[in-house]
């Protein structure tokens, strides 16, 4: 995969746009929330996002699933190549993208197909079940693209489902090539290390009130991290040890006494926090108008 994103569209959000605009704390709840029910709808299908790393394995191979070409079986997916593109984007060591391989294939989210003539091959296919919650991710996302301008191209892709296969190689290419994606900033970076991180995140986030955007310390809405590392099948530990080095940056805290109290967040973790939104999804936009403006589908 390379870093290409193909065409622009008129219509497309730039980084700028979406960063600046006056709408984002709200939208970026909503799409928090979003999220949140996604998790709860799927958690065994979300955990394959559940750090940055697995997330970006896990772009990598849908990408060369939908850029295969069966008809050359050096084209296929197989655990081979997908290892060989993970170690040439330094996402994760050989070792490392086949257990991910290896576990993928144990949850049925991949399954093997057909073997090739000389037997040394054997292709991965990937069930409709594995592409649901893809489809729920983009579809989320295309949303707070459109409560941003107005845009309509959550019924465009509705309308349109074919585009996935142009679609999401491309908001791959763009995560993967992207230095802000790559390497985020301090506290943002603490929780994509953490198992279902991004969902710990999204959690504190959809707490905010977006009137409260703009005060030092942030209120959550969150009161117990037993409770909720309960729900998430986390250690309560180790979540609180996140948090702590969290605590220990200025980036989270409580009103009251340590866990048992509202949390709230600091301006600037939610600053990076909305700022991790904008580059994610200028990525999806720029790849939505690409596929869209090619007339694929």
């Amino acid at each position: 995969m390379t870093a290409s994103l193909g065409g622009s569209w008129e219509g497309a959000l730039t980084y700028e746009d979406i960063a600046g605009h006056p709408a984002l704390p709200a939208c970026v709840r909503a799409q928090a929330m979003a999220m949140q029910q996604a998790y709860q709808g799927n958690p065994r299908a979300s955990s394959v996002f559940a750090t940055q790393q697995r997330w970006l394995m896990a772009h990598i191979g849908l990408a060369l699933h939908f850029r295969r070409d069966p008809s050359d079986y050096r084209k296929e997916l197989t655990a081979a190549r997908f290892a060989d593109v993970t170690v040439q984007h330094a996402v994760a060591s050989r070792n490392t993208a086949h257990a991910f391989i290896k576990e993928m294939q144990h949850y049925n989210f991949l399954e093997t197909g057909p073997t090739a003539d000389d037997g040394r091959i054997r292709p991965l296919q990937l069930p409709a079940m594995t592409l649901e919650p893809l489809i729920g991710w983009i579809q989320i996302h295309l949303s707070t693209l459109d409560a941003l301008d107005g845009g309509n191209r959550l019924e465009t892709f509705q309308a349109r489902p074919q585009m996935l296969a142009k679609l999401q190689p491309l908001i791959a290419d763009g995560l993967i090539s992207s230095v802000p994606v790559r390497e985020p900033q301090q506290t943002f970076s603490l929780f994509t290390w953490l198992n279902n991180g991004g969902v710990v995140m999204d959690w504190l986030i959809s707490g905010v009130d977006p009137r409260n955007a703009g005060q030092e310390r942030i209120p959550t809405g969150v009161l117990s991290i037993g409770d909720f590392a309960k729900w998430l099948k986390l250690s309560r530990t180790h979540l609180a040890r996140k948090l702590r080095d969290a605590e220990a940056l200025g980036s989270v805290g409580w009103l009251g006494q340590r866990g048992h109290s509202v949390m709230w967040i600091s301006n600037e973790f939610y600053g990076e926090y909305l700022a991790a939104q904008a580059v994610k999804l200028a990525i999806i936009d720029a790849a939505f108008a690409a596929t869209a403006t090619q007339g694929m589908g």
